[in-house]
C-alpha cells in the first residue's frame, strides 16, 4: 500500500496493519498517523519526520479482511499468508493515553 492508500484507508475507518496483526496504523487526536504495537502500546510515526518516507515497506501494509474482522478481530493475517498471529486483546486494544 502506498502512503496515500494507508491514510485513505485509516480515514475511512478500515483497520490497517503493518507486518502482522500486532501492529495497527491509526490517526491520533492531533492528526498524526502512527503505527502502534498493540501488546505493549509503543508506537512510531507512520513516516519519517518529513512525512514522505514510510517507516516500513509498502508491501508490508495491509487492510484487515472484513469477513474475519467482524467475527473475530484477532484472526486477520496478511493477504500473502505471512501473518504471524494475533495480538492479545484484539486490533483495537492499544491504550490512547500512551500515544506520543
Amino acid at each position: 500500500m502506498t502512503l496515500e492508500d494507508i491514510k485513505a484507508a485509516v480515514d475511512a475507518g478500515q483497520i490497517v496493519h503493518w507486518a502482522n496483526t500486532g501492529y495497527v496504523v491509526h490517526k491520533d487526536r492531533v492528526g498524526q498517523y502512527l503505527i502502534t504495537y498493540v501488546p505493549n502500546g509503543s508506537c512510531i510515526g507512520l513516516t519519517d519526520r518529513c512525512g514522505h518516507q514510510l517507516n516500513g515497506k509498502e508491501a508490508e501494509f495491509f487492510i484487515a479482511r472484513s469477513e474475519d474482522g467482524a467475527e473475530n478481530p484477532c484472526s486477520q493475517s496478511r493477504p500473502d499468508g505471512q501473518g504471524r498471529g494475533a495480538a492479545p486483546g484484539g486490533a483495537g486494544a492499544f491504550p490512547l493515553g500512551r500515544q506520543l
